[in-house]
């Protein structure tokens, strides 16, 4: 079992079964629509993909062991990544 952390009061360890039952109730009584640890994960590599963080930075951060997996799950930023880069040619190239 992968560990969290330990729990500050009992020095237990904490581990993502506990993690995942906490942060749904967590959501649950705070109202936010459905949301779960693993879409957290996903939305903060969206943003630093999108904000034009280096993939294999956001690779390395989330713990794939290639920039290809990467890439693979995350492939739906592409477009959006390719206009920025389109955006950004033109802005350099433009006569000023």
């Amino acid at each position: 079992m992968a560990v969290i952390w330990n729990d500050f009061e009992t020095g237990t360890a904490i581990g993502p079964n506990l993690m995942t039952r906490a942060f749904k109730k967590v959501v649950t009584t705070s109202g936010v629509p459905k949301l779960t640890i693993h879409g957290l994960r996903h939305t903060h590599a969206t943003i630093l993909l999108e904000q034009g963080v280096n993939p294999k930075v956001v690779s390395e951060r989330l713990g794939h062991a290639s920039v290809a997996t990467t890439m693979d799950i995350y492939s739906h930023v592409l477009p959006e990544m390719q206009e920025k880069v389109a955006l950004a040619i033109d802005a350099a190239l433009a006569p000023q």
